[in-house]
């Protein structure tokens, strides 16, 4: 749920973009090893360039722990991804995201009372053992209902072996909250699409099919990504047809007529390793966020770098953590005052810790 954000001191929100730079170049060098800044892959790079690391969500999550020096994790990324730091982080660690009202629609597409309602539903009708899988772009409620419920976190990178693990400790899944991601996993480990229910949380008092229920194996929860739902197969044809020698890679959470049409589909940091690892003159058309195509182009100006849609996909949400509420928090900080705290309840922590711990062991 996207949380309130308090306006911005005047004093900082009037400051020109230099000005903002010369202030957080020397707020950074004031906190020294006691801050840590983290930058997810689709923040922009007026941001990422303060950042002590880039990456996806769970693997900044997993090296700043590592960082027990730092007192503070600063988060440039999206709600659920400072939960995740949280969760991970040493009890003397302290989590901030710069803006609360950076969220994630497709997290926020599910819920715990609307989980909890559809598990009711499926172990009414359905005998057998059902997995809950939450996909890492969740709550961290979710993630502790895996924990308690014998069921593990996944990601982009590692959802087949997870999906094979659950099949290996009940018959039926149940996924969230991508219905996308969770599709072309159980495609890509040969279910059929008969062998998948959609299951969406918005009833409207209709009653769900319940035999379709019991027909499936995988029930996907009816949830997406703003960003990568926007690519078409459109958008491969017309890519193709400028250019039959481009190569077109897209993130596995875009629809899975999407990823049949594309060459080659996996995770953000699949798709920037095939990028870095191809000839000088490749050509790429990218299925992914817009600002890390942007920054994939300007890293590797010998291959020829383009967004898949010729709209612009950007992550809005994410572009909420911008250098004037990063300025914020660090002066903040120097000042001795924590702002922006995101705080994991102790018994979500411990249940989401479980369910992470489990993915670990399996991937």
């Amino acid at each position: 749920m996207v949380a309130t954000q308090a306006p911005l001191p005047a004093e900082i929100a009037v400051l020109s973009a230099a000005e903002v730079d010369d202030r957080l170049g020397e707020a950074k060098r004031t906190l020294g090893t006691s801050t840590l800044i983290l930058g997810h892959h689709y923040q922009q790079d007026d941001v990422i360039k303060f950042a002590d690391y880039t990456g996806d969500s769970l693997k900044l999550s997993q090296l700043a722990a590592g960082r027990r020096e730092c007192a503070y994790l600063v988060f440039c990324g999206v709600h659920f991804m400072a939960e995740s730091a949280d969760i991970l982080s040493a009890p003397h660690q302290q989590v901030i995201l710069p803006d609360l009202s950076a969220g994630c629609s497709m997290a926020d597409m599910a819920h715990l009372d609307e989980v909890e309602h559809c598990w009711r539903i499926l172990s009414e009708h359905i005998a057998e053992t059902i997995i809950p899988i939450t996909y890492v772009n969740s709550a961290a409620t979710l993630k502790a209902f895996c924990g308690r419920n014998g069921g593990a976190v996944c990601t982009s990178s590692n959802a087949d072996k997870v999906l094979r693990w659950a099949l290996e400790q009940g018959q039926r899944v149940l996924f969230f909250p991508d219905q996308h991601l969770g599709r072309n996993t159980g495609l890509k480990l040969g279910f059929g699409h008969d062998q998948m229910a959609l299951w969406s949380p918005d009833r409207d008092g209709v009653e769900p099919d319940v035999e379709a229920l019991q027909r499936a194996t995988l029930v996907l929860w009816d949830g997406y990504c703003s960003v990568h739902q926007m690519f078409t197969v459109d958008h491969v044809r017309t890519m193709r047809a400028s250019d039959p020698t481009v190569r077109v890679i897209v993130h596995p959470e875009c629809p899975y007529q999407v990823v049949e049409a594309a060459d080659e589909a996996g995770s953000t940091e699949y798709l920037i390793r095939r990028v870095q690892e191809s000839a000088p003159g490749s050509k790429w058309a990218v299925g992914t966020e817009i600002n890390l195509v942007h920054r994939l182009a300007g890293q590797h100006p010998d291959k020829e770098i383009v967004s898949l849609s010729p709209n612009v996909c950007v992550c809005s949400t994410m572009y909420r953590i911008d250098p004037h509420h990063l300025l914020w928090v660090l002066e903040s900080l120097v000042r001795g005052e924590v702002v922006n705290r995101i705080v994991v309840p102790p018994e979500d922590k411990e249940w989401a810790l479980v369910a992470l711990n489990r993915m670990l062991e399996i991937a």
